[in-house]
């Protein structure tokens, strides 16, 4: 039993930049999905174990900018527009085509896209629209109820899903790891609404935290309350450490359950959790999963392909997965994400190394020529980073 309390977090600072493109091409082949959108880089919810902190060091950024220098993309909707106004373009704009060949965009892999600056900002709403207005199909991953303000907007959408992600019931553990994130309840509530409006919703565990949130009794009682919202399925990830975000997130343990720690530097022997410890939890997982009928994806509740509007009717959209979120390896998969895909074929970075050991090797590979990676590909990951080309 642990006691936790509350962590220091520092007020988020928002700052605007400007993009000249936010679509950003994923393709490695594991991926489930083609395209990833992030309107935010950084994020207000502070999550001690988000593997996106260690983002911040391609950047000379230290790990607490994450959460407290959020930077607005406040021209995302523009650079939208004219990067799907390039593509429809070379289709005769033909917007069947121009669905099908970019398959599914996955909105919110690095950052939340309802953040607490989405409310006045209201980036992620501006590029909704523009995305209906190209109907290409796309997913949502988001912690916050705030998704809730643009059922109007994905009413008109070619939506595949919205991912709740909620991996605890305990308010408490959420406040001391998740400082900027709504509450347990908060997120049921909008999934059960979300169902109510005709939306495919399903929930994200993720990740699971060892000690934390990983016993068969923790997990029976999400997917009880999971399963009780509506949801239609439940996805979920483990616990991933790099060197930068398991600093941050075992400052925190010391802080609110030091008896934690010497299990996680036994499991935690790399960045990913040793084999014997992921098998355990996987099959935990698959077998509460069946006990309460909660499919592993959108794609295993209903035909992939298809999108449920506000209204309840189907509409086609081509063969496409359902989003995910986090560089965590998936339990009942090995399907990296869009982070992890960047991490590891980041070959170039425009600044030297600023004291992150992923940073300092990502910069080694910049000077190595015929490291394998393309100068097109290297222009593609400085961009999903934000980084001068």
């Amino acid at each position: 039993m642990f006691l936790f309390g509350r962590c220091s977090m520092q007020t988020a600072h928002w700052e605007t930049i400007g993009v000249k493109q936010l679509m950003t091409r994923v393709k490695e082949e594991k991926m489930p999905f083609g395209w990833s959108i992030n309107p935010y880089r950084g994020c207000a919810h502070g999550c001690g174990f988000c593997y996106a902190r260690a983002f911040q060091s391609f950047i000379g950024m230290d790990s607490d900018d994450f959460q407290s220098r959020i930077l607005v993309k406040e021209n995302a909707a523009e650079a939208l527009q004219r990067q799907l106004h390039r593509m429809a373009a070379s289709r005769n704009f033909d917007l069947p085509v121009l669905a099908q060949d970019i398959g599914h965009i996955a909105i919110g892999t690095a950052t939340d896209p309802y953040q607490s600056a989405e409310g006045s900002y209201k980036v992620t709403r501006e590029c909704l629209k523009v995305l209906a207005r190209y109907q290409v199909p796309f997913s949502i991953t988001t912690r916050s109820p705030l998704v809730l303000r643009d059922l109007d907007v994905l009413a008109d959408c070619r939506l595949l899903s919205i991912n709740i992600s909620l991996n605890t019931l305990d308010d408490g553990l959420i406040r001391s790891l998740e400082p900027g994130s709504p509450l347990s309840g908060q997120r049921l509530r909008a999934v059960r609404e979300l169902r109510e409006s005709g939306f495919r919703v399903g929930v994200f565990a993720a990740p699971i935290l060892p000690l934390l949130g990983d016993s068969r009794s923790q997990l029976n009682e999400l997917m009880q309350a999971v399963k009780a919202s509506g949801a239609q399925f439940m996805m979920s990830s483990l616990l991933r450490l790099s060197p930068e975000v398991k600093n941050w997130y075992y400052s925190i343990l010391r802080e609110v359950a030091p008896e934690a720690l010497p299990t996680y530097e036994r499991i935690f022997q790399g960045a990913y959790a040793i084999r014997s410890y992921s098998e355990e939890i996987q099959c935990r997982v698959d077998e509460l999963r069946r006990i309460h009928g909660l499919p592993h994806s959108a794609s295993d509740h209903d035909a992939v392909g298809t999108t449920v509007r506000a209204d309840g009717t189907a509409a086609s959209v081509g063969g496409a997965a359902p989003c995910v979120e986090g560089a965590e390896p998936f339990i009942g998969g090995t399907t990296p994400c869009a982070g992890e895909a960047v991490v590891s074929v980041s070959g170039v970075v425009s600044e030297k190394p600023q004291g992150g050991t992923l940073h300092a090797k990502l910069f080694k590979l910049r000077e190595r020529p015929g490291a394998g990676i393309s100068p097109g590909r290297v222009v593609e990951v400085m961009e999903q980073m934000s980084l001068p080309i």
